[in-house]
């Protein structure tokens, strides 16, 4: 039955080029099952692409230095992660050594991926160091963030040029657009704030004060509710975004470093991968009690969660490998091997 359903989607594209089939080509396989998730590895310079129903790794995309941020296109068609030619420099590092090793910023930039023939078709410029972006809804615009400039970028895909730049916080790390695309959060680690940036025009909102080094942020799916993570604090502030306010912050368990965010399809549960404390947090979104703190690998970093929501995947860096979670027993069920250093993740639907 499943490979009927996929039959019909695949001959439904083929025949129906209109705008808007490709969407629903990626909807129909998604709803089939087919789905795979796109994993970056940052020491390996690869991108591991996993079954998500047979759980192999089915392929492994070399697409160049310091992979980390990872989408996928609305429509499907193509993945997009970010490249780094700056060296890694964690918190630990001196200044003196982190300048002391080689820097090759002819390695910056976005590259894209297609994901029908799992092969990388060129790099997009994506500013400085870029570290994570997100997509517009159109698929037409990249918003980056350029960690050791203190910028985000704006990259046109057609023309695979930069088309502005905006002032953000310092050190700016997670990215994530509004559904409706009308807004941009840029979160700034060292100035603990995210920078609201209007997503037409490109100009910056306002700021917004959140917890001690803000890593990432998610939209409830009507664009009402934002979440961001501060890894310092342990901490989820709750934003309401018409008013560009934080409401509510939730505390997570003592030792968290709350880092990369999902949220479910209803929009009922928010998932928060804890880093060093190896864990990730449920919480529900009503109350904004902590359901569960599940134990999963090594410093889990990037989170995604299936289009269903029946399954949670963390991308586990030393362990070296990715962590499935049934979402209802809230169970890991499942260690993927992936290459060195995992670091983002992002589900897509199948397309071969």
């Amino acid at each position: 039955m499943r490979k009927l359903v996929l039959l019909f989607a695949l001959l439904a594209y083929r025949c129906d080029l209109q705008e808007g089939a490709v969407d629903k080509l990626a909807l129909d396989l998604a709803e089939a099952g087919a789905e795979v998730a796109y994993v970056t590895n940052e020491d390996s310079d690869s991108v591991s692409v996993i079954d998500t129903v047979t759980g192999d790794v089915i392929n492994t995309i070399t697409v160049g230095n310091r992979p980390r941020g990872v989408r996928v296109s609305p429509d499907g068609r193509f993945v997009y992660v970010a490249l780094s030619g700056s060296p890694k420099c964690p918190p630990w590092m001196s200044e003196e050594n982190c300048v002391a090793q080689v820097t090759d910023k002819s390695q910056d930039g976005i590259a894209e991926l297609d994901a029908v023939s799992g092969t990388l078709r060129r790099v997009l410029p994506g500013g400085s160091d870029p570290e994570t972006f997100d997509i517009s809804p159109d698929g037409k615009k990249l918003y980056v963030s350029n960690e050791d400039a203190d910028v985000a970028s704006i990259v046109d895909v057609a023309t695979a040029k930069i088309i502005g730049t905006v002032k953000v916080g310092v050190e700016p790390e997670g990215v994530r657009r509004s559904p409706d695309g009308k807004l941009v959060y840029v979160t700034g680690e060292t100035d603990h704030n995210v920078t609201v940036i209007d997503g037409e025009t490109g100009e910056a909102v306002t700021q917004i004060t959140v917890g001690h080094r803000p890593r990432d942020a998610v939209f409830s799916s009507d664009g009402t509710w934002a979440y961001v993570s501060a890894e310092i604090a342990g901490t989820v502030s709750v934003i309401y975004v018409a008013s560009h306010e934080v409401v509510s912050t939730v505390t997570l368990p003592e030792n968290s470093r709350s880092m990369g965010l999902a949220i479910s399809p209803d929009d009922t549960r928010l998932y928060v991968s804890n880093g060093r404390s190896k864990t990730v947090s449920v919480i529900d979104t009503e109350s904004l009690e902590v359901l569960n703190t599940i134990e999963v690998g090594e410093r889990p970093w990037g989170i995604a969660v299936n289009l269903s929501g029946s399954r949670l995947y963390t991308a586990n860096g030393p362990s070296n490998d990715v962590s499935v979670i049934d979402t209802k027993t809230l169970e890991v069920i499942d260690r993927i091997e992936v290459g060195k250093m995992p670091w983002g993740i992002a589900i897509g639907p199948s397309l071969k």
